[in-house]
Parts: C-alpha cells; sequence; structure tokens
C-alpha cells in the first residue's frame, strides 16, 4: 500500500487539506481493514509516517518483498472547481488529454529527486513526448490490473455511493517497474469543496477504505 506524497512534497493543496495527509491516513484505514477482514494477508507500507519516499523506491520497495499486488493513494486537482469524484488508473496509453495531465502531475515529483534522468532513463516530466514514449510501456499484468481497477470503482460507486468517474490508463512513474498487478487510486479532487470535505474527514477515509 502506497500512499502518495509525503515529506517535503505535500502534493495537491487546497483549502488547508494536503493531499500527503489525506492519502496517509488513506492508507492505514485500508491496512487495518485488510487485516482485520484477511489476517493472513501480509501488508507492506511504502511509507507509515510523514516522510518523502522517491517514485523509483516505491515500487522497488514493492518487488524486493515479492508483493502480489501495488495499492498507490493520491488526491486529483483540477482549474474546475466543479469536477469531483473518483478515478482509478493502470499503467498504459493515455487515450484523453486529462489522463496525461493528471501523470504529468504525478510524475513531477521526480524533480524533486537527484539524478532522475539517470534513474528513469532520460524521462522528462516536463515534455508530453516522453509521456507518450513513457505510457506505451505495457506490463504483464495489465489485464489484471484493468480488472481489480474497474472493481474498486464499482466498490466506490455501488458500495458506497460515491461518485466515480472510472477506469483510466496512463504513463504513471510509480506503476512503471513494479513487477506485480498495480493500480493508482485518485480518491477524489482535493479542488472540490465536497471531496475535500469528505477526505478529510473520519467517515470520508473510513468509507474510501472500505
Amino acid at each position: 500500500i502506497d500512499a502518495g506524497h509525503g515529506g517535503h512534497d505535500p502534493g495537491c493543496m487546497n483549502g488547508g487539506v494536503k493531499e500527503k495527509e489525506v492519502t496517509l491516513a488513506l492508507a492505514l484505514a485500508l491496512g487495518s481493514k485488510i487485516k482485520e477482514q484477511m489476517p493472513d494477508v501480509k501488508i507492506i507500507y511504502t511509507r507509515s509516517s510523514d516522510k518523502f519516499v522517491e517514485l523509483w523506491e516505491r515500487s522497488a520497495i514493492a518487488n524486493k518483498n515479492n508483493a502480489d499486488l501495488f495499492i498507490s493513494l493520491h488526491c486529483n486537482s483540477t482549474k474546475n472547481p466543479t469536477v469531483h469524484g473518483t478515478e482509478t488508473f493502470a499503467m498504459g496509453l493515455h487515450k484523453a488529454e486529462d489522463n496525461l495531465e493528471v501523470a504529468k502531475r504525478e510524475n513531477s515529483v521526480l524533480l524533486l529527486e537527484e539524478d532522475y534522468q539517470q534513474r528513469y532513463d532520460g524521462f522528462d516530466p516536463n515534455t508530453p513526448e516522453s509521456h507518450i514514449y513513457f505510457s506505451l510501456f505495457q506490463n504483464a499484468y495489465m489485464d489484471q490490473s484493468i480488472r481489480l481497477a474497474a472493481k474498486v470503482e464499482n466498490q466506490i460507486s455501488k458500495g458506497i455511493n460515491r461518485p466515480s468517474r472510472g477506469v483510466k490508463q496512463a504513463g504513471f512513474v510509480v506503476l512503471w517497474k513494479s513487477g506485480m498487478p498495480s493500480i493508482l487510486v485518485e480518491s477524489g479532487f482535493i479542488s472540490n469543496k465536497y471531496d475535500r470535505e469528505y477526505l478529510s474527514s473520519e467517515k470520508g477515509v473510513d468509507e474510501m477504505a472500505t
């Protein structure tokens, strides 16, 4: 379970709410629920406190532990404050400009890392060409990742009756090198008042984790 952002990287911020705090609360709540309902499942967190973890290290932690599943938790943001709802991504070719923008924003975190160009094969998060090239990296777990993403969005829309924007694909650095089915959940828009209030409430965190 990967809580996006952390430490000197706050992620999206709006109305006093920081993405890094929401994702950590969600990650810990999700882990706690899995432990409760499936005690045989071993849970590994990429971070369990407010610390900065580089993007390459997040998938490396999962690979090193031979994880069966990688779930990266994030919050969305956009200039239009009326846009709201969840989106769950699998690695792949972004077919819409909006998906590219989400990937560019999440991938820009690597600019905070030293030697990022060597580590990510010359990938530059500021150029659309890099994202197009990068999103062509298909992995062997694509079908399972998309199926899992669909189950997550279905559960969110039907199970807790939250607005779902569906399953999408884009080139995310954090999913690139994970050797297992991997998804990235955008749990709501911090730029939207209702999503923001929901995600920063105990009820919202508990329901989303469920």
